[in-house]
């Protein structure tokens, strides 16, 4: 059974897009797309919409067959050591996801995909998704099609954003990775923008990657796909 290897850079700003690109090099030279999280906000004051230059990086990644995933509103805490929409109920995790909705419109990036931050989404927030127009959620443990009501089960390999950036964790990153690849699996790995430029965590993703390759995991995106009968009837 051939595995799946889905590699996705999330933290991409200003000051971290350089080392994004570096990677989305290395990725390129290895016939490996990828799923960039984007959020219209971030710490420190950023805005998507004041960043034009990472707004052209970002269209031009995806003109190039990267995937654009939405990664939410302002990662803001809701409650006390809680990513953005870890236990949000349904009303506030919709208005999250409309007010982040209209700003990727307004810069050319929408998309029907989600992954919330540190991939964790509360019941409330998986029922306002539909609804908000998403077709696609990406969490810790699975990756669901929202329309379809079906899963695939697969979990989040990272460094950065909630997980550990330790050489032990990334050894056992690179190891997680082989083993899930060799048995046919869908290898997800995640890293954030930052990390990529520290050497070690760089060179943990790159093995990984490498490792997948290796047991013939066949690269891919984050995804969403019409029906047939859907696309006859538009």
């Amino acid at each position: 059974m051939t595995g799946q290897l889905i590699v996705s850079v999330s933290g991409i700003k200003d000051e971290t897009r350089d080392f994004a690109a570096a990677f989305a090099e290395e990725m390129d030279a290895r016939g490996v797309p990828l799923s960039l999280l984007v959020a219209p906000r971030l710490k420190d004051k950023y805005r998507l919409v004041n960043d034009p230059a990472t707004q052209d990086w970002l269209r031009v990644r995806r003109s190039r067959g990267d995937a654009v995933v939405l990664h939410g509103y302002d990662q803001a805490a809701t409650k006390r050591r809680r990513a953005e929409f870890a236990a949000l109920p349904e009303h506030e995790a919709r208005l999250r996801l409309l007010a982040a909705d209209r700003v990727m419109e307004q810069t050319g990036l929408r998309t029907r995909l989600f992954a919330p931050p540190r991939w964790l989404a509360s019941q409330g927030a998986v029922a306002a998704l539909p609804s908000a127009g998403f077709r696609l959620l990406a969490g810790m443990t699975a990756i669901h099609d929202l329309e379809r009501g079906t899963s695939v089960r697969s979990r989040v390999l990272g460094i950065g954003e909630g997980f550990r950036a330790e050489p032990w964790w990334c050894r056992a990153l690179v190891l997680g990775s082989g083993r899930t690849a060799k048995r046919g699996g869908v290898v997800r790995l995640a890293v954030t923008a930052k990390q990529l430029g520290t050497s070690g965590p760089r060179q943990a993703m790159l093995d990984a990657v490498d490792l997948a390759l290796f047991h013939d995991a066949r690269p891919g995106v984050y995804r969403w796909e019409r029906r047939i009968s859907q696309i006859g009837a538009a």
